[in-house]
Parts: structure tokens; sequence; C-alpha cells
């Protein structure tokens, strides 16, 4: 078969796909974001009759998230949707339209590794799960089973899009370009929940704010802020004075007092992206508070209890004791699905091979952009080149993220440690030296979770 042929004969497929009943995996539905996932895909109008595959490999917890998402479809009304589950991905794979990936590996067991050992040469994280040391780990832990399941699905959905929740998100994505043809998009919320914020903070609707966004996943900027033809900048300069307003946000408010931007991720979260808020006491004590604003090993002592939590909601849920939420939530699978399946066009900020997208970040690894949704597939669009400032924060990264990612294929235990010297809150406290003793100690705590030729 020559490839023009083969070419046509998978256009036709993808078309004429179109208009069968659709079929949608979630891979990890222990987690977080199977209940919410299930009920937007069960609110999408129009779309009346698919099948959801739930896999987990915890037969326990998948039963359980299995159980209530055929309670959600029999509150909805969706008497045509099918509710299936299995803890063998291989079983359910075959021609589905989209895989959804949000698996968690090795769950809670590593997450006290990864915030008590670098905070013993002083690296204090706050979340430490998409970069540090504790994102580069969760890396080493994670990318292997992600690129098993990719390998999968180029055998046995080809054609699907395939949309990834994991975190470390950059690194991951980094990996699956460089290794696998399958349609791919890194998925998150952190612009939705930006830009609710941000019309908090100006007090206007939600609905008037214009945006424009581009950069690398949690370190991505709001370029433009406009409602009605205005700049909102200004504005917001005004409304950082409020002490009410900067205490909400005071690591992200003083990055927009010094850079000139907002970013989109959290104020703790992105405390950790630099290096300027986490190198001394001092500092953690004046730019970060509690929880999620900047708190010490907040996701190391949080994690835990949330996981459990959630085992526990849904029961309840199951139960009758705690209610179902059954609105459509702002994740954007859903709104993928809608626009492609029904040709519904919609405009999503994802995680894309940066093919000249975004000029003065590197060529060679991922992109932060708006991407176009149509019956075509996504589409993401040129962004044009960011301010030299907030572009030298995502290269910081951008070197770490491609450090990583080769090591972890090329199985290449230096590079890994080189990923690690690279991060820029890392590099702030510790010397090479330091970095790589602690990175030793890393590998052997966690030995029996991350791969042998790095342990």
């Amino acid at each position: 078969m020559t490839a023009a042929v083969k070419a046509v004969k998978t256009r036709i497929k993808f078309y004429t796909g179109l208009f069968n009943m659709v079929k949608i995996t979630l891979l990890g539905a222990g987690s977080l974001f199977s209940q919410p996932l299930v009920t937007d895909i069960l609110n999408i109008e129009g779309l009346d009759e698919g099948v959801i595959n739930l896999v987990d490999i915890d037969k326990r917890r998948l039963d359980i998230s299995t159980n209530l998402a055929k309670k959600i479809a029999e509150l909805t009304g969706r008497k045509g949707w099918k509710i299936k589950s299995s803890v063998d991905r291989r079983r359910v794979l075959p021609d589905s339209d989209y895989v959804i990936n949000s698996i968690e590996v090795s769950g809670t067991k590593c997450v006290r590794w990864d915030n008590d050992i670098p905070l013993k040469y002083g690296i204090d994280q706050c979340i430490g799960d998409t970069i540090g040391p504790g994102g580069i780990m969760k890396a080493l832990r994670t990318l292997p089973s992600i690129l098993d399941i990719l390998a999968d699905c180029e055998k046995l959905c080809p054609d699907a899009l395939f949309m990834n929740y994991t975190n470390p998100m950059s690194i991951i994505m980094q990996a699956a370009l460089l290794s696998s043809p399958m349609q791919m998009v890194g998925l998150c919320h952190s612009v939705q929940a930006t830009s609710k914020a941000l019309a908090s903070y100006l007090d206007i609707p939600y609905e008037q704010l214009l945006y424009r966004c581009g950069g690398i996943n949690h370190v991505a900027w709001m370029t433009e802020l406009k409602a009605e033809g205005k700049d909102l900048y200004p504005d917001l300069f005004a409304a950082m004075k409020k002490k009410k307003i900067y205490e909400k946000d005071p690591v992200r408010f003083d990055v927009m007092k010094h850079l000139g931007y907002f970013v989109t991720e959290s104020s703790g979260h992105f405390s950790e992206y630099v290096p300027w808020y986490r190198k001394r006491k001092e500092l953690i004590k004046k730019f970060c508070r509690g929880g999620y604003l900047g708190g010490s090993g907040f996701y190391r002592t949080q994690w835990p209890k949330w996981r459990k939590q959630q085992d526990e909601d849904k029961k309840k849920m199951l139960a009758g004791t705690k209610e179902i939420p059954l609105q459509r939530g702002h994740e954007y699978a859903s709104y993928i699905i809608e626009a492609h399946r029904l040709n519904r066009p919609f405009t999503c900020n994802a995680t894309v091979a940066n093919t000249g997208l975004i000029d003065n970040l590197l060529q060679t690894c991922v992109a932060e952009v708006p991407v176009l949704v149509d019956r075509r597939g996504y589409l993401p669009t040129y962004f044009g080149p960011l301010p030299e400032q907030l572009a030298a924060v995502c290269r910081s990264h951008q070197s770490v993220y491609q450090l990583c990612a080769q090591g972890i294929i090329e199985q290449n235990r230096e590079m890994i440690i080189h990923a690690m010297m690279f991060d820029p809150l890392s590099a702030a406290v510790c010397s090479p030296e330091e970095i790589r003793k602690m990175a030793a100690e890393l590998f052997r705590a966690e030995r029996n979770y991350i791969p042998n030729w790095c342990s």
C-alpha cells in the first residue's frame, strides 16, 4: 500500500468515525479527575451515546469510581452511555477515540522523600511535583509507565487523541512527543483558575475578561488583559496595592511588580519555579503564606490526607450522604471532545510541541499556547515572541525538561542529575556537589519505584 493510499484510508476512517458511537478511555480512574471528567462528558449536549471505559490498577478504587460513574449516568438521564471498567488497559483501548490519562504512579509512597531529602540540603518545596527535585523524581517514577501506555495506544488505537492530565506535565509531554507519533495534548486548569481569579481581583464579570496567554505549563503569562477594549493591567496594578487583594496572591503580584505580567500558577507553587522566594527563611516568611500560598512541605503533609478523603467522598456519594456534583466544570477534555465530535469550535490553552509557536522559546521543547479544536482535530496557534524577561523564566525550565526527558528515554543517570543541577531553585540554594549528593540519596530512597538504571 502506497503512503498516499494509506493516508486517504486514514482520513476516511477519521471522518466517518465522527458519526459512530464515541469511545472514551480514562486511565487512572481512581484519581480525583474521574468523577468530574465523567460528569463533564455526560453533560455534552447532543452526544447522546457512547462508551466510557474506566481503567485503574487498584481494583478497589476502580470499583468505587465505576459505580459512581454509573450513578452519574443514571442521575443525568444519559441512557445511551455505557460505563465499563478494567484493570487491564489493553482490553479496552482498542478503537478508542479519546484516551484521557490521569495516572498516579506510586500513590503517596514517595511524597515524603520528595520533600524531606531536598529539605536537608536547603531546598524548601511547597508542592514539588512538577519541577525541582520532587518533580524530577516524579517523572522518573511516572514516565516509563506513560511511555508503555503510549506504545499500547499506537498498536490498539493509533487514531485516538491522547489527553494528558498527569504531572509533571511539561516533562511528560516533552518525552511523549519525542517518543510517540500519537496525537496528544497536555491539559491543565491553571489558565482557567487564574483568569477567574483575575476577574475577581479586578471586580468585573468573568464573561467580560479577554486575555492572551502563552509560555509553558505553570509558567504561562497573561500578556494581554482586556475588557470592552480597555487594557486592564493598570487596574490590576492598582488593585494589587490593596492588602486584602495582595494577600490572596503575594508571590504572583510581586512577580508582576517586577516583570510586568501575571503568571498562571498559584503563588505557592510558582514560588518553587523561580530562584527568588524560597532560598532563605526570611524570604519564605516575607512572600509565602500557608497552604497553596507557599506553605513549606504543603503537598507532603496534605496529599496523603486528600487521597484518603477523595475515596471517602466517593463512598459517601454512592451511599447518598454526600451530594454528587452534576454540573459541567472547567476542565478542557469534554469541550475538546465536543468540539471535535460535534464540530463546535473551541479554544483552550494546552501543552504541545513548540513548532515555531513561541519564537523565543526552545523549538525542541513543549510550550503552552491557545489551541483551536474543531472536527479537523486540534490546531495549535502561533503566539509569537514573549517579552524577553518572561521568555527567560520559561527557558530556564525548558533545559530542565529537556535533560530529564532525554535522560529517561536514553536511560542516562547523569542527565537526570544535570536536570536537578539546572533547576532554578535548587541552583539558587546548592552547589553542584551538594545536588549530586542529594540526587544519590533520592535515588537510594526511592529505588523500588524508579528504573533500575537510575537507582
